[in-house]
C-alpha cells in the first residue's frame, strides 16, 4: 500500500463520517459529506456508495493499525 500520508486518526475520522452517513440515510434522512474541495448530499439511493466507503475506510484503519501491512492467512499445502 502506498504511503498517502493518511494517519490512523485520519482514517478513523473518515470511517466515522461514513458510519454517520449510513445511520442518517438508514432513517430516511439526507447526509452531507464535506471536504475541502466541496461537499456531497447523500440519500438512500446512495446506500451502495456509503457501504463501499465504509468497507474502504475499515480496511484502511485495519491496515494502519497493523503497521500499514495487509495481513492474510496462508495455509501451506
Amino acid at each position: 500500500m502506498e504511503d498517502s500520508g493518511i494517519t490512523l486518526d485520519d482514517a478513523m475520522q473518515h470511517l466515522q463520517v461514513w458510519l454517520d452517513a449510513d445511520a442518517a440515510v438508514a432513517t430516511g434522512q439526507q447526509f452531507t459529506v464535506s471536504s475541502p474541495t466541496g461537499g456531497r448530499t447523500l440519500t438512500r439511493a446512495d446506500a451502495a456508495t456509503i457501504q463501499s466507503n465504509i468497507k474502504y475506510w475499515q480496511l484502511r484503519v485495519r491496515r494502519l493499525r497493523n503497521g500499514g501491512i495487509g495481513i492474510r492467512r496462508v495455509i501451506p499445502l
